[in-house]
């Protein structure tokens, strides 16, 4: 009778957002991250979001760990979550959300694209024909290109000719290289198919061929560049899980196996901090690194949970043989992860070395509030890597075969969560990771996260919480705040300290630095959206001064101010103003941007549109902002130079089943004749793109 009198009380606050679940990647990434930047693998961001988004979780029977990951909750409305459903039993509504302490209305309307109720039943239908018959499923098609003619697609030219002349002005030597163009067309092309049903299967293929490659068949390449799939059975034949294809892991703090979505230090300051062990995952994305191929199992007996897997693929690498410097006949200076096979040196590059892999991970978890475990990963390479020595990079891995095994655990008491990993590669180096995140009051989260990585652990697919894009070489303690007064204001902020204990590229000594920000919230309405928000980055880099080597800080401060309105139902509004400045041994740069956004829909047909004025001195301050694109593609460009930034784009369903994008964007700049450089470079002062997708559901 109480949970009948509570959705009755509770189902009119929640009409009429209920039934508006699309994703709003925008408002994701903008509440995730400080600043959009070039270093963020949104492909990750977006395919973590579709995964639950296509397969919501079950408010019945979802575990701690997946509930977490939507990075929404915090930790009171987490345990509040829990203890409401072990009292009062399954949900019999998503209205009952808002009857849970903690819980607010803000909280549940991000919540509702992710998740559902529904009763658990066992489907005893063949697999095949829940397959076939499975709701949730699409095939999409698309195709993108420039429109202004770059060099690499020009005709070829003759054979360049150098000579080479003695002091004397005589002729010693010729030298020929052969004109250097790509060997594709312009488009890029993508396609996708998949159909899923969470805790039954998962079945998907995806292809692509990026601008420049070309669509051909030989000993290394099939029809397109790039080919990805995977079959996922949850329940089945007596394993919890039994993965075939690509995949990837996300266990523990991410040291080992760091897959997936990381926004580590973000706009949400507090919530993002902890990663969450989910296990194996099918991977979906285009970027031709990063994952596994082969199997994968998982198993429980009783409260300990076996995974297990082997992985065998090909990955790009140029092969070397210099033995000055190198302890190897041949070898590889690195693994690329551009995935670009273009011109001939970039397709000499495919698939020189094979990287074959063995993972475990063993997972303890007497009660919820527990888990326990530990990890390994054992990776063998056809040919060693080596990079060329220099000063920074002298202990990075050198070797054919490397090896990771960590322990990490986390534990939960009401409102406060603490979490750990350590780990240790082949060469002794360690890595670590602990912190905690609890709910100091009703209005009060908090977080802090400590690490350490040394200047030799290596661990190639890990991606925990890190000021460097890489978990090596870094030290640092973080403190995370949110404040949220009341429904109409937050106060987001965090302060990180972090040290690099040995040399980086362009810091030619050990160096320290830190990082704050601020951003404030406020929700004056439904209608009405604004955030305002300060970052401050101080780091060190080496500059050269009359000969003589010297450290100095680079200070770089980042300003948004952010409002979104909704004038009618059919016409939403967003205006953005952002800008930068740095200062580099008392050399001051800055940049600017000046955003409107107008987003309407006429008749069958969806718009977005923007005009974008920008300017900046340098790369260090172009502006990085989130751009509306095709369903399942991320935009974030880097608006540098001097220019105007716009494109409109609109989505046609003409029937149920199939949906129909168009887009066009275009850079015009003022301060510059040519766009891009060497093969990309082209003409004129524009850059513009064309982009067109199908999406059909069965």
């Amino acid at each position: 009778m109480r949970k009948w009198l509570s959705i009755a009380l509770i189902s009119f606050s929640l009409h009429g957002f209920a039934q508006n679940e699309e994703i709003d990647l925008e408002a994701f990434a903008e509440r995730l991250f400080q600043i959009q930047d070039e270093d963020i693998t949104y492909e990750d961001i977006y395919e973590s979001l579709l995964l639950y988004y296509s397969n919501k979780l079950n408010l019945n029977t979802v575990e701690p760990s997946e509930l977490a990951s939507l990075y929404i909750l915090n930790p009171a409305q987490l345990s509040n979550f829990f203890i409401y459903r072990d009292q009062l039993g399954d949900f019999l509504s998503i209205n009952e959300l808002q009857a849970i302490p903690a819980m607010d209305l803000e909280t549940i309307r991000l919540m509702l694209p992710f998740v559902t109720v529904e009763e658990s039943l066992n489907d005893n239908r063949p697999l095949l024909k829940r397959i076939l018959n499975e709701e949730n499923n699409y095939f999409l098609l698309r195709n993108s290109r420039r429109l202004e003619e770059q060099k690499g697609y020009t005709p070829a030219l003759p054979i360049d000719t150098t000579f080479v002349r003695d002091e004397n002005d005589n002729i010693v030597d010729t030298l020929t290289s052969p004109p250097s163009r790509y060997a594709g067309s312009p488009n890029k092309i993508y396609g996708r198919f998949r159909t899923s049903h969470r805790n039954d299967f998962s079945l998907g293929f995806t292809f692509e061929k990026d601008n420049g490659e070309a669509f051909s068949f030989n000993e290394k390449q099939n029809g397109f560049d790039f080919h990805s799939y995977h079959l996922l059975l949850e329940n089945k034949y007596g394993f919890n899980k039994i993965m075939l294809g690509d995949f990837q892991a996300q266990v523990g703090q991410g040291i080992v196996f760091g897959a997936g979505f990381n926004a580590g230090k973000g706009a949400e300051t507090v919530n993002t901090t902890k990663r969450n062990s989910l296990g194996l995952r099918p991977y979906t994305s285009v970027l031709e690194s990063g994952f596994f191929r082969g199997i994968g199992l998982t198993k429980s007996v009783g409260n300990v949970e076996f995974t297990a897997f082997y992985s065998k693929l090909d990955q790009d690498g140029n092969v070397q043989s210099d033995t000055t410097f190198s302890d190897f006949e041949e070898f590889v200076n690195s693994i690329q992860n551009t995935g670009f096979h273009r011109t001939p040196s970039e397709l000499a590059s495919k698939d020189r070395i094979q990287e074959e892999s063995i993972g475990a991970v063993i997972q303890y978890r007497p009660h919820r509030k527990l888990t326990v475990g530990i990890s390994g990963l054992n990776s063998q390479y056809s040919r060693p890597l080596q990079r060329k020595p220099n000063n920074y990079n002298q202990f990075e891995f050198k070797g054919d075969h490397n090896y990771i095994t960590s322990l990490y655990a986390n534990y939960t008491w009401q409102n406060f969560t603490i979490f750990s990993e350590g780990a240790r590669s082949k060469s002794g180096g360690i890595g670590a990771v602990g912190g905690w995140v609890a709910s100091l009051s009703r209005t009060i989260d908090m977080a802090m996260v400590f690490r350490n990585y040394d200047r030799n652990f290596h661990s190639f697919y890990g991606n925990a919480f890190s000021e460097n894009s890489r978990n090596i070489n870094e030290r640092g303690t973080y403190w995370g705040l949110a404040i949220k007064p009341n429904r109409r204001h937050k106060i987001n902020l965090y302060y990180d300290r972090f040290k690099f204990p040995w040399l980086k590229y362009q810091t030619e000594a050990p160096s320290v630095g830190n990082e704050w920000l601020v951003r404030y919230s406020h929700f004056p309405s439904r209608q009405v959206t604004l955030y305002a928000q300060v970052r401050q980055q101080t780091s060190q880099v080496t500059i050269s001064n009359e000969n003589l080597n010297q450290l100095v800080d680079q200070v770089k401060y980042n300003y948004i101010f952010n409002v979104d309105y909704e004038l009618k139902p059919w016409l939403k509004l967003k205006t953005k103003v952002q800008s930068s400045t740095q200062n580099e041994d008392e050399e001051f740069t800055k940049g600017f941007a000046i955003i409107q956004d107008v987003n309407f829909v006429w008749w069958k047909l969806k718009f977005n549109t923007r005009m974008a004025l920008f300017d900046t001195d340098n790369f260090d301050n172009a502006q990085y902002v989130y751009e509306s694109d095709v369903l399942y593609a991320f935009s974030i460009p880097a608006y540098n130079g001097s220019g105007v930034r716009s494109y409109v784009m609109v989505r046609y369903d003409p029937i149920r089943n199939i949906s129909l994008w168009l887009r066009y964007a275009q850079f015009s700049f003022r301060d510059r004749d040519t766009v891009g450089s060497g093969l990309e470079e082209s003409e004129g002062n524009t850059s513009s793109e064309l982009k067109a997708m199908l999406r059909v559901k069965f």
